[in-house]
């Protein structure tokens, strides 16, 4: 989406009629990608090809992958997929790929099952200061994007203890943030869709 604001890229999944056993199952394992790079503390200036295998693991355990990149810096009112930095593993390492402070890029996941369905869970994230050591300077990512994640299509027992505390502080902050600007409906909706696992 463009806005005066600047842009937006985001993607959901919201199940439609009763979901299977697998459909869950996939669903957690791009879930558990998605979180571990939020998650993520990292030194400045490392490529991003660097980190994608994170996204992947979950997916590469169980013999799965997804055919696009994990990330894409997103332009401010110009191209939503803007360089230089990019999240995955085909692209090449080298000075531009370095992921600095203040750059906006998509964690982006997904699994694709043709003829059958197919998931991404997608927010944008802003590389921002974590801490500083006799290393220099990491980062960590913050989340942008303020969407519940659709829980009906989690199998909690396949997250760990950190990852289920993610995505509960992620609900809470989407629910602060989102409450004051909604009523009647879409209030019991976003109170519903963001409440713990």
């Amino acid at each position: 989406g463009q806005y005066q604001g600047g842009t937006t890229d985001i993607t959901r999944v919201v199940p439609v009629g009763q979901v299977s056993a697998e459909q869950i199952r996939d669903f957690t394992l791009v879930l558990k990608g998605m979180v571990s790079l939020s998650m993520l503390v990292f030194p400045e200036g490392i490529a991003g090809q660097q980190i994608d295998v994170l996204a992947r693991q979950p997916l590469w355990e169980q013999g799965l992958d997804f055919g696009h990149g994990t990330g894409h810096g997103v332009g401010y009112f110009m191209n939503v997929h803007e360089g230089p930095q990019s999240i995955s593993w085909r692209g090449r390492i080298g000075p531009h790929s370095a992921m600095r402070a203040g750059m906006i890029t998509s964690n982006e996941p997904g699994l694709y099952r043709p003829g059958q369905w197919g998931i991404r869970i997608e927010n944008l994230v802003a590389a921002v200061p974590a801490m500083r050591s006799e290393y220099g300077q990491f980062l960590r990512f913050e989340t942008l994007t303020l969407c519940p994640i659709d829980t009906r299509c989690i199998d909690a027992a396949l997250l760990t203890a950190a990852e289920r505390n993610w995505l509960n502080e992620y609900h809470q902050q989407v629910r602060e943030r989102l409450l004051p600007r909604v009523q009647g409906d879409a209030r019991k909706w976003l109170e519903q869709r963001t409440q713990a696992i």
